[in-house]
């Protein structure tokens, strides 16, 4: 069974930074491209920010120079280190893992407010 199990989320001042942790089980971790996405009320989900089997990230623009997203392969976990945050960073973040087939996370709610 695969889990993908996000923590790491909260309030937050604006300015502040929290980093996320998704821990992965019941799939080959090193095969597969993970990813973070976030979804705010009335919004579609979007790309936060990705990193590939072998280590190759890419950022959505809107977090480009203020979040990080990095791995453990060890550990079977993708971490997303969030920086500089702003209210508009508010949303929930789900871990996505993809292959052949993409597998979600249940999400953490980020808040960004003072």
């Amino acid at each position: 069974q695969v889990r993908l199990v996000e923590s790491g989320g909260g309030l937050v001042q604006p300015g502040g930074s929290l980093r996320l942790s998704c821990a992965a089980s019941g799939i080959i971790f090193t095969a597969y491209h993970m990813g973070w996405y976030r979804q705010a009320p009335g919004k579609q989900r979007e790309l936060v920010a990705r990193i590939s089997s072998g280590g190759s990230t890419n950022y959505a623009d809107f977090v480009k120079g203020r979040f990080t997203i990095s791995k453990d392969n060890d550990k079977n976990t993708v971490y997303l280190q969030m920086n500089s945050l702003k209210p508009e960073d508010t949303a929930v973040y789900y871990c996505k893992a993809a292959r052949v087939n993409d597998f979600w996370g249940q999400g953490t709610q980020v808040t960004v407010s003072s």
